[in-house]
This record gives structure tokens, C-alpha cells and sequence, in this order.
């Protein structure tokens, strides 16, 4: 059956019963060949669910991208580079990260951009919170750096320096750390 004549119930019968690496192949396969474009939405949704459950946060990602290309309302496209940005940050992909919310900054307008950054900040502190639970202590400290060039406010800014300072010393990073200790002591003279 060509793929532009397949329905969802097509699809779901082909994949059922099938091992989750099969069901990958058979759904990118399709996605090469002309589908119509809910169609090909269900497929990319159907890659994202079984991506997700094997914590392939990259092509989850990536998933999120394709929807957002064939997507045609401004807020769905902005709804799904959105999530893109979510899972490569998962993924630490923090380049793909920042060129998918660009492209949502794109689609977006002034209200929506304030959103776009809030949510994007808050995935970033999120994972670094997972990060450091896992005892991920250098991947953590790579995010909270990363926020730290961010749009962020005085406050915030403070309370990433010091998980940073904690994270450098029990790192071993001592450099970074008296770097930042003396960096926060001169603004704190200064106040």
C-alpha cells in the first residue's frame, strides 16, 4: 500500500505486536514517502511516544522539529520547537537547544517570546535539578553556566553562583570556584 493511501488504523495494525526498534524503522520509512499531512503527523507522534519511552531525548527532539515544519497554525509550530528545545536540553544538545528556540522566537510574538524564554529557563533548571540528584555534578554545573548567559534576574543570578561555587569545589574545579568567589565578593563590596 503507498503511503499517501495508509490510515492511522493501517499503521497502528502494522506496528502491533512488533518490537519498539522494528516499529522505529517501519514508521521512518514512512515518513520518506508522500503522507498526507495528518497522516504524517500521527507517524511523528507515534516515533515521539516510542522515542520517549527509550529516553532518546535527541530524536525525540527531532520529532518535534518535523512537526513543527509541517505544522501550518504559528502556535503549533512555537508549541513544538518549544518541546524540541525541551529535549535536547534533556539530551544535553544545548546548540540544537538555542537554534530550536530561535526558531520559535521566530513564530512568535512579544508575549509569546516572554513565554518562550521563561519555559526555556525553567527546562534548564529543571534538568540541572535532575543532574544534580544523579550526582551529575559536571553536567549540572555545564547548565547552571549556561543560565548564567542568560536573560536572568539578580536573584536568580545569585543562587546559580552559588550552586556553581558549591558544584566547582566538590568538582575539584578550584579555579572556577575562587574565580566566581571572588567575582561575587567584588559585587558584593561594591553594593
Amino acid at each position: 500500500m503507498l503511503g499517501s493511501e495508509l490510515s492511522k488504523s493501517d499503521i497502528e495494525e502494522k506496528l502491533y505486536g512488533k518490537g519498539e526498534f522494528v516499529q522505529i524503522d517501519y514508521l521512518n520509512k514512512l515518513l520518506r514517502e508522500r503522507l498526507h499531512r495528518d497522516t504524517k503527523k500521527f507517524v511523528y507522534l507515534k516515533l515521539i511516544e516510542i522515542y520517549e519511552r527509550l529516553k532518546m531525548f535527541n530524536d525525540v527532539a527531532k520529532m518535534y522539529e518535523g512537526l513543527a515544519d509541517i505544522s501550518i497554525a504559528f502556535s503549533e509550530k512555537i508549541k513544538y520547537f518549544v518541546k524540541a528545545t525541551e529535549h535536547y536540553i534533556k539530551a544535553g544538545y544545548f546548540n540544537q537547544a538555542d537554534y530550536a528556540v530561535r526558531k520559535a522566537m521566530g513564530e512568535a510574538n512579544a508575549t509569546e517570546r516572554g513565554e518562550i524564554q521563561f519555559a526555556v529557563k525553567d527546562f534548564y533548571k529543571r534538568q540541572a535539578e535532575i543532574y544534580e540528584k544523579e550526582l551529575k555534578r559536571n553536567s549540572a554545573a555545564k547548565i547552571y553556566e549556561k543560565l548564567l548567559e542568560m536573560n536572568i534576574t539578580d536573584s536568580e543570578r545569585k543562587e546559580i553562583k552559588n550552586r556553581l561555587m558549591e558544584l566547582y569545589e566538590k568538582l575539584g574545579r578550584l579555579k572556577e570556584f575562587y574565580t566566581l568567589k571572588r567575582f561575587e565578593e567584588r559585587e558584593f563590596s561594591n553594593l
